[in-house]
């Protein structure tokens, strides 16, 4: 309990720092944040809405506030999930362009990169076991080559050859545009179908690494004695690779697990926008090139705390897998 209330410290201590930093980049870009803005409204809906230079100026500083009361501000509209008016959605809610956006992302991201785990770690247990197999001769080069190229490059050559050539897969969006979003089976099947090229792409963009990694630790493992000790027991092949090597294997590379995730959602904006693929990452450049502040400013916001969670959830997966840290 110490030691998950430290990393808890932590990681409260990471989104303040992440909010504050949020508060602070449209303070400090050149030109008027607020014009910037505002300059998406008409006269006429300027007029109808007579306090949101007002609501503006809270968000983003201005009029004849100190910054230390704007940061108050600031950071009460966060708690209460109150991030203004999305200029490039008028009169859209920030909050409801998000909650509109984001399940997309989250299924988007969420299974590419739990397969893209799996896989690379199963593949490169495979490996390393069975050193100069079939596995570790051919699959392990062909992923860490794919591996080493970005996630955008691998998304614009599956979207050429595997969407365009071939019409495998649907190549932009995330439904068919003649359905309506619902929890129904036409729109679910209908966004599975358009999510499959994203995901792989970002599959084939990270297993790699996730494969080398897991091969060099599982081959240090092998050769340690609890692994010569279940072999001389004579236990299964594949229950001594899993249960024994594999399970001790497996902490480094989950260790690794939030930094790459971390990357993968920063990933997430490009690989979106080849694919007009309605998530976050599409909005936040939207929002950018709009110069709609208060949207990106939210989306940063949601980012961050994802990342952040994603590293608490992680600590909590080593703290349940690895006995030393209950007993540290």
């Amino acid at each position: 309990m110490r030691w998950f209330a430290r990393r808890l410290v932590f990681y409260v201590f990471a989104i303040w720092t992440a909010l504050t930093i949020n508060f602070l980049l449209p303070r400090l870009m050149p030109g008027d944040p607020l014009a910037g803005m505002l300059q998406h409204l008409s006269s006429a809906q300027l007029a109808a809405n007579p306090g949101i230079v007002q609501t503006y100026q809270a968000l983003l500083g201005g009029g004849h506030h100190s910054i230390w009361q704007d940061y108050v501000t600031y950071l009460g509209r966060i708690a209460h999930f109150n991030f203004g008016i999305a200029t490039s959605h008028y009169p859209t809610p920030v909050s409801e362009v998000i909650g509109r956006t984001l399940p997309y992302s989250i299924f988007l991201v969420g299974v590419a990169f739990l397969l893209a785990f799996l896989l690379g770690t199963g593949i490169g247990m495979v490996a390393a076991w069975r050193r100069g197999g079939i596995v570790d001769t051919g699959v392990v080069p062909l992923l860490m080559a794919l591996g080493a190229l970005p996630a955008f490059f691998i998304s614009l050559l599956g979207l050429y050859f595997l969407g365009l050539r071939a019409h495998w897969f649907p190549i932009q969006h995330a439904y068919d545009t003649d359905l309506v979003p619902g929890f129904s089976w036409a729109f679910l099947s209908s966004a599975f179908r358009h999510a499959q090229l994203p995901i792989l792409s970002v599959v084939a963009a990270y297993a790699g690494g996730w494969v080398l990694n897991m091969r060099t630790v599982m081959i240090n493992t092998i050769g340690e004695d609890y692994v010569a000790m279940a072999h001389a027991k004579g236990l299964r092949d594949r229950r001594v690779m899993t249960r024994y090597a594999g399970r001790n294997a497996i902490l480094p590379p989950l260790n690794g697990f939030a930094a790459q995730f971390a990357s993968a959602v920063g990933g997430l904006v490009f690989v979106e926008y080849i694919f007009s693929y309605p998530g976050v990452g599409y909005t936040l450049q939207e929002a950018i090139l709009g110069s709609d502040y208060a949207l990106a400013q939210a989306i940063l916001v949601v980012l961050s705390v994802c990342v952040i969670l994603a590293n608490l959830i992680m600590d909590l997966l080593n703290l349940l897998l690895d006995p030393r840290l209950r007993t540290g």
